[in-house]
């Protein structure tokens, strides 16, 4: 399908994207000088990931995110829980590229689990030298320094030259751009096989390249709006709530490795609202959730603060090799954390490790006696 930008309600737009990008402007200056800056930055990839499935209609449990995300699952790990995990890797990965990777071609490769042939040729076709003359020039330096078959080395050598013949035959492969059509066919029991990605994906890059004179926030939304109609990726819908994430981390409205939490702003807005029929009011939905997004960011950095200015007060007169502002650390990066998370981070003992959170007086979210996990009041 064609999304079409010349009937964009601009004027309906003007104060909605105005207010969501002085709310993110304002928290991601919070952020940067914040004492807690990194652990919510953290925070904000297991909070926005958790909330992502809940977009789309599914449902995980924060706790169990955590834990698995640190290998430390009570439970075989479900198919909505691997998903989680897939989104928060992936907001880590975008966070640690610079701005521009995502958008780039390579970026969108590597995001979609693609190869991509510029990784290994360059972008102009240069980028790995030409190994073979190298090793064949070393093979003729030894020929001519010693007879092989003087020390009965012979068959060694032929060896070691089989084995530089299927090295460089996998690297000639390697560099052929149609490596990549060379895939295993989709199962069509999964896949819809008339659902032609590559298409679609085209299709709305050149919505972004028509949108590319709009402000940062206008780009964003328009580009998950488009996403969203266009249907890119069979299963991956949440990627591109990611991608107008990078969008305005692009734009410089969010810096650093801060990566809105769209999806924290779209649970609080109406299903009907984000999935109506009229676009002006998709997009009013979507800059909205823009600004609740950054309120709620707001709300759990300065709460973030207080806890930390509370834990920091029993620090006071601790031994100088005292693990409690190690655990101090932990607790601001992650939303939950169980004994053995802080057995592993800390090297201590499972016992030690339940009788330091005690002493941080950190509350207990499971209600369980049985692998339970911590969190800040």
């Amino acid at each position: 399908m064609s999304y079409d930008l010349a009937r964009l309600p601009i004027q309906s737009l003007l104060r909605p994207i105005s207010e969501a990008a002085v709310a993110l402007a304002r928290l991601d200056e919070r952020i940067a000088r914040s004492p807690v800056g990194e652990g919510f930055l953290e925070r904000s990839h297991f909070l926005d990931a958790h909330a992502s499935l809940w977009v789309d209609g599914e449902l995980v449990h924060l706790e169990d995110l955590v834990l698995h995300d640190a290998l430390r699952d009570i439970r075989a790990p479900t198919h909505e829980l691997t998903i989680a995990r897939d989104i928060l890797k992936t907001r880590r990965r975008i966070a640690a590229h610079p701005p521009a990777w995502a958008l780039s071609s390579s970026g969108l490769a590597s995001l979609r689990g693609q190869a991509w042939p510029a990784a290994s040729s360059g972008e102009d076709g240069e980028g790995v030298p030409d190994q073979n003359v190298e090793v064949s020039d070393t093979r003729v330096g030894v020929g001519e320094a010693e007879d092989p078959d003087t020390d009965g080395l012979s068959d060694a050598f032929a060896a070691i030259d089989a084995v530089l013949a299927r090295s460089e035959a996998a690297i000639e492969e390697a560099k052929k751009p149609a490596r990549t059509n060379n895939a295993p066919e989709k199962d069509p029991f999964v896949y819809d096989l008339d659902w032609d990605e590559d298409e679609r994906l085209a299709e709305w890059q050149a919505v972004l390249g028509r949108a590319q004179d709009l402000p940062p926030v206008c780009q964003a939304i328009v580009a998950l709006d488009a996403w969203n109609e266009i249907a890119v990726l069979q299963h991956a819908p949440w990627l591109g709530r990611l991608l107008a994430a990078s969008i305005l981390r692009q734009g410089g409205v969010t810096t650093g490795g801060h990566l809105a939490a769209i999806n924290l702003g779209l649970k609080a807005i109406p299903v009907d609202r984000r999935r109506h029929r009229d676009r002006e009011t998709r997009l009013l939905a979507i800059s909205r959730a823009l600004t609740i997004a950054a309120e709620t960011g707001m709300k759990e950095h300065d709460r973030l603060v207080l806890a930390r200015q509370m834990m920091m007060r029993k620090l006071e007169g601790r031994r100088t090799s005292s693990r409690l502002p190690e655990l101090v650390e932990l607790v601001m990066a992650r939303p939950l954390i169980s004994a053995g998370m802080v057995a592993k981070t800390l090297e201590v003992t499972p016992q030690g490790a339940r009788r330091i959170v005690q002493e941080l007086g950190l509350r207990e979210m499971t209600g369980r006696g049985r692998f339970r996990a911590w969190g800040v009041l």
